[in-house]
């Protein structure tokens, strides 16, 4: 029996005794070592030859993530690792780390209990360090320290002994900032990382050696002996004494959390159904017997398989056979045709698995990343994912050919499925369907599955930027008249209180039209600065958008009132500007006259009444475009910052910090979507490669009043309007 084939046997063992489990992950900024760090952990166990380790990258499955050498996928792996002659079952998920792929992050961090946070020794503490760290105490996720390519600060940057450790603690510094400032309250201190506790570890995943305090005290190695080895170029031996795997896994297992620990202060953080339910107390105590709760964190589409439903089992015990139901699918059960654990890009099946596990499911036919699957129909869902950006390109796409169509649209629903960071917009009328993503990387990667693992031909547009309307300040009160002319509709429109859209797009205050509790979603708005009186009277929020009923006594509206929501909800979808979506607009119904009859208020006249008049309310109130900017970071040799900059400022970007080191200046600025692309080959020719840079979106701004015009022309000459937007349009039709 092959050592693989051992370590499944003994895993199966192990997943029974939830002590013995850790779920775990890989977070760090794109290019710290993350994929190569996962790697070694799951080589050092036995899952694969150790002489490929690092370099077969076993998690990178995907042709495209090998070939760009970044990770795209969230990948998954169990292992088995013995400490002190203990046997733990380690559940692994590696995560991007491109700023694209941020959704990705968020969905497996739902998964993990604890997070492996690795950071460069030479780069330190960059910006997407602190995104996923926020990430991660969000969800409650306990993380430890691994300082990777240490062998840089000898080989490169010629550091003696003492000034390494300098360098280690300032990132261990950084490092516990970031936690103190994002970590919930009650962990701020204990979840501080520390030398001498064993929470930090140091190496490099790429030679395959760790060292720890407790590593030192268990193989004797110091951190003298380490600088030898370096200085005098033998990191192998260093490997065969102090193997990277033993030395985190062990951090692992000695700080990281089983499941039935973590899930007693998670569950309240992830679920806010009634915690004294028999549901609810078998959540808190990850038990075996109680009913199966599963958050689905990824759909896998496997061309044999079809799709495969990733997640972590909450609760209960998940068997071949079972009868499940999905969140949101109402009555309808599904079969759990196969059932497996995940090693890498292999499925181990299985007959059951229970709480505190990972588990691949095949049956699950409308799951989707986010959804909760469970064994009691109606449960209360896990609480969704917050993303903390939207998308910001669009592509448009069709099918090369006429036959491939019907092809394209299931391919496009099942991407939508695997990856809900990308929006998928089919016009079944056109044949031309949109996608949008979190970047240009981002829609790259997806066109290239599209055609090379779904074999579908394709013909796209150049990419696009997504643009949003907001308003400049007050409009209204605006008359809208119905076409018959027997009901007429007041509307005011101002713009929605910066707080309030912050607390709508992190997630705190719940979007629809549907609201469960008025009273505590007044007092949460009135808490983030919206007036008393307009809180009490929200009826839709959609996006950053939110419409009021402001009238009083108003005979026939509260039958009218589903219509009124229709329109403002068509209204936001598109706006009076340009037709994209509107942005942080407060829509107010300040009065109506309707007619006595039913039959003369329906859809036909109330829609385009009440759509009117917010569009021209929004006339009188000086329309705005909005246009997506991401903050730009850049790790550049002193001598090139000239040339960054004066790319950066042909780009309308502005500079907001330029820190110098001794051997590098780090550049922080901020540019619109619209002038980034094409950047990336841009900035490689204008340093000669020397560059390390990323890109976080940074949410809207205001396009400059001198380009609003041209742009605005543009865009509606595109979507095939007039290229005026006519204010008089809205007068006219009424």
């Amino acid at each position: 029996m092959g050592r693989k084939e051992d370590n499944i046997r003994r895993a199966s063992k192990i997943m029974d005794d939830i002590t013995k489990i850790r779920n775990i992950g890989t977070i760090a900024h794109i290019d710290h070592g993350k994929t190569t760090l996962s790697d070694n952990l799951i080589a050092g166990a036995g899952m694969m030859s150790e002489e490929l380790a690092g370099k077969q990258l076993v998690l990178d499955y995907d042709e495209q993530e090998q070939a760009r050498g970044i990770t795209i996928n969230a990948a998954a792996a169990s292992m088995v690792h013995e400490v002190d002659g203990t046997e733990y079952l380690i559940n692994l998920i590696d995560t991007p780390g491109h700023v694209d792929f941020g959704g990705d992050v968020t969905r497996a961090l739902r998964a993990l209990d604890g997070a492996i946070l690795v950071v460069d020794s030479v780069e330190g503490v960059m910006p997407q360090t602190e995104t996923v760290i926020r990430q991660a105490m969000k969800e409650r996720v306990r993380p430890v320290l691994f300082i990777n390519k240490v062998d840089r600060l000898i080989n490169e940057l010629k550091l003696n002994a003492e000034e390494m450790q300098k360098r280690f603690a300032k990132i261990i510094t950084d490092v516990n900032r970031l936690i103190r400032l994002y970590a919930p309250p009650e962990f701020k201190e204990s979840w501080q990382v520390k030398v001498e506790s064993g929470t930090v570890a140091f190496g490099s995943a790429f030679n395959k050696w760790a060292l720890s305090v407790s590593s030192m005290k268990k193989n004797g190695i110091t951190f003298k002996d380490v600088y030898e080895y370096l200085k005098n170029g033998d990191q192998k031996t260093l490997s065969k004494r102090s193997p990277l795997h033993q030395v985190v896994l062990d951090m692992v297992v000695h700080h990281i959390p089983n499941p039935s620990e973590a899930q007693k202060y998670r569950i309240p953080q992830i679920w806010k159904g009634d915690l004294n339910s028999d549901v609810g107390k078998s959540l808190l105590n990850a038990d075996p017997k109680g009913p199966t709760v599963i958050m689905v964190t990824k759909i896998i589409v496997d061309q044999h398989a079809g799709e495969v439903a990733v997640g972590r089992v909450y609760s209960g015990t998940v068997r071949k056979g079972d009868e499940l139901y999905i969140s949101d699918m109402g009555e309808r059960t599904y079969r759990v045709q196969q059932l497996a654990m995940l090693v890498g890009p292999d499925r181990i099946p299985v007959d059951e698995i229970k709480a505190g596990n990972i588990a691949a499911m095949v049956g699950l036919k409308d799951a989707i990343a986010g959804s909760t699957v469970s064994s009691i129909k109606g449960i209360e869902p896990f609480e969704p994912m917050k993303h903390y950006s939207d998308p910001v390109v669009t592509m448009a796409i069709e099918a090369k050919h006429t036959k491939d169509l019907p092809k394209l649209i299931e391919v496009l629903r099942l991407i939508a499925k695997a990856d809900p960071s990308i929006q998928v917009e089919i016009n079944q009328e056109t044949g031309e369907h949109l996608i949008s993503g979190m970047g240009e990387l981002h829609l790259e990667v997806t066109l290239y599955r599209i055609i090379n693992d779904y074999k579908v031909e394709v013909e796209t547009s150049e990419p696009l930027v997504v643009y949003r309307e907001t308003v400049d300040h007050k409009g209204g009160p605006f008359e809208g008249k119905s076409p018959n002319k027997h009901n007429r509709f007041y509307i005011e429109v101002e713009p929605l209180e910066e707080s309030v859209i912050k607390g709508i797009l992190s997630g705190e205050v719940q979007q629809g039209d549907r609201f469960k509790d008025k009273k505590t979603l007044a007092k949460k708005l009135e808490d983030l600065g919206m007036d008393k009186e307009e809180a009490r009277r929200v009826e839709v929020i959609k996006g950053p958008n939110v419409l009021l009923d402001m009238t009083w006594g108003i005979q026939y509206l509260n039958e009218t009132m589903e219509l009124v929501k229709q329109a403002f909800m068509e209204a936001v979808d598109k706006g009076p500007l340009a037709n994209e979506k509107l942005y942080g607009v407060k829509v107010k119904l300040v009065d109506a006259k309707l007619h006595e009859d039913s039959i003369h208020r329906g859809p036909a006249q109330v829609i385009p009444a009440v759509r009117n008049a917010i569009y021209g309310a929004m006339c009188q109130a000086e329309r705005i475009l909005l246009e997506p900017i991401q903050n730009v970071y850049l790790n550049v040799p002193t001598e090139e910052v000239g040339n960054v900059t004066r790319e950066l400022q042909q780009r309308r970007g502005v500079i907001l910090s330029i820190e110098q080191e001794e051997y590098q200046t780090t550049i922080v600025a901020k540019a619109p979507v619209a002038e980034l692309f094409g950047f990336a080959s841009a900035i490689r020719s204008a340093t000669s490669g020397r560059v390390l840079w990323s890109t976080e979106n940074a949410g809207y701004e205001r396009v400059p009043r001198e380009l609003q015009e041209q742009v605005v022309r543009k865009i509606r000459e595109r979507k095939g309007l007039k290229p005026e937007p006519y204010d008089e349009e809205y007068y006219s039709s009424l």
